[in-house]
């Protein structure tokens, strides 16, 4: 009985540590992007600011590019995008890299208001300026 007990315990286990596992989205900036630190193949996040010029529309699908200033991913999305969403501004968007190194966005989250930014956005931002920094005192 105690050992059917543990063998349920573990099954559990396995399917919700499976589940969490497969429901995770990681952040990356787009210099990490870059580096080829994101998966292939798998649902992430990317973000930093929309570059001005970059967001051309056609119908609901647009193209952007997401900056950190030192690197640069474009991505497509189709859909409504927030009201918010604004060249210039914080953005981060949900979904996956493609063989040709393009982002294609399921969700994009704008700023709410003038002072904020999402948080791993302005992390990304921040990075980007101190590497920058450091690359031009070498």
């Amino acid at each position: 009985m105690i050992v059917g007990a543990l063998a349920t315990i573990a099954i559990a286990a396995y399917f919700v540590l499976n589940a969490f596992q497969s429901n995770l989205v990681f952040f990356f900036t787009p210099s990490q992007v870059g580096a080829g630190e994101a998966p292939q193949n798998r649902a992430f996040r990317v973000g930093g600011m929309v570059k001005e010029g970059s967001v051309t529309r056609n119908n609901l699908t647009v193209s952007f590019v997401v900056t950190d200033t030192l690197k640069e991913v474009p991505v497509t999305y189709t859909g409504i995008l927030p009201d918010l969403f604004r060249e210039g501004k914080g953005v981060v968007a949900q979904g996956q890299l493609g063989d040709d190194g393009k982002f294609t966005a399921s969700e994009v989250l704008a700023k709410h208001d003038e002072n904020y930014m999402p948080p791993e956005a302005q992390h990304a931002l921040d990075q980007a300026e101190i590497e920058k920094t450091s690359q031009s005192l070498k």
